[in-house]
């Protein structure tokens, strides 16, 4: 009933036309401070040339790699209220002490693989952090310290975008934005969570990037969009590597990982956990590392699942 709820809820949002979304504070868009600009020739021949291994994995050079990323790199459309709406990066104070530093808006980024009959996909992964979610009241069960969405991209073997799907870095709120390229098959397993599509399927154009429009405060996606008109405020922002969290400076010249042994940033718990503990989600609601993002509390759902758009999404063959 919960989850029944949250899509009726996000769904009303999305009906709304863009220039009603609610605006609490300034709209800025977050851009890529650096900019590639590939022809489909040139991604096709990274992505043919980098899956020329037995095993057939698209395994790209550190310098296509960069020059993936720049080119499907979101622009992140943030309504920003305070403090808390703007990305950053995260830094320790002490190994279970963390903060993210506003004056440096950073995209960490990292490639990951799918799996659709008998291929592998590359994906590419966009991270970005906030300060928290500030709570609304004492009773506030989803606020806490420190916040975040991923952005992925899901690229076929001729380096068209076939689906795009976020979630918080909690791996709650996932979103399936699915391209031209992509058919619906089913919705997956009977009494478990739909795979959430809020909006029509996303028309790609060659050169277009995507807008990302997140709210203030809670950090909601509420829509996703192809528009390079700039009618906001532009922060560029730099990027690093994801890996690089494994080992952030200290103070005293030491180093540590922004995550526990557990995958969980210390100190991000959510008053949810309480009520959702049983469901067997460590932690429900704390902001967490790679490879520990569980997605449904209906069912078994995790992020980095290579099966996980398998029976649900295929190719549409009238874009061939």
């Amino acid at each position: 009933m919960g989850i029944a709820q949250w899509h009726e809820e996000t769904l009303a949002t999305y009906r709304k036309p863009l220039h009603q979304l609610q605006v609490s504070g300034q709209l800025i868009r977050y851009e890529p401070s650096s900019q590639t600009a590939l022809s489909p020739h040139q991604i096709t021949e990274i992505l043919q040339t980098s899956s020329n291994n037995p095993l057939k994995i698209p395994l790209p050079t550190t310098e296509d790699q960069q020059h993936l990323f720049k080119h499907f790199a979101p622009v992140f459309e943030i309504d920003v209220a305070t403090n808390n709406d703007r990305i950053g990066y995260p830094e320790l104070q002490t190994k279970t002490t963390s903060r993210i530093n506003t004056s440096r808006p950073v995209v960490f980024q990292h490639l990951s693989h799918t799996r659709l009959g008998d291929q592998i996909l590359l994906q590419l992964n966009y991270t970005i952090w906030f300060p928290a979610r500030p709570k609304s009241s004492a009773f506030d069960l989803l606020g806490g310290h420190i916040d975040g969405i991923t952005w992925r991209v899901t690229l076929l073997p001729n380096g068209k975008p076939w689906l795009f799907d976020t979630i918080h870095n909690c791996g709650c709120y996932h979103l399936f934005f699915p391209s031209q390229y992509a058919g619906i098959i089913k919705q997956g397993a009977e009494f478990a969570e739909s795979y959430f599509q809020p909006q029509p399927a996303l028309i790609v154009k060659q050169g277009m990037k995507p807008v990302v429009r997140i709210a203030a405060t809670t950090h909601y996606i509420e829509r996703v969009y192809f528009d390079q008109n700039r009618t906001t405020g532009v922060i560029q922002y730099q990027w690093d590597d994801a890996d690089n969290l494994r080992s952030l400076s200290l103070s005293d010249g030491a180093h540590s990982s922004l995550f526990g042994q557990d995958g969980i940033i210390a100190g991000t718990e959510r008053g949810e956990r309480i009520l959702f503990w049983p469901m067997g989600v460590p932690e429900p609601g704390a902001m967490r590392q790679w490879g520990h993002h569980a997605t449904a509390f209906v069912g078994r759902r995790h992020f980095d699942d290579a099966h996980l758009f398998e029976g649900v999404f295929q190719k549409n063959t009238a874009f061939d």
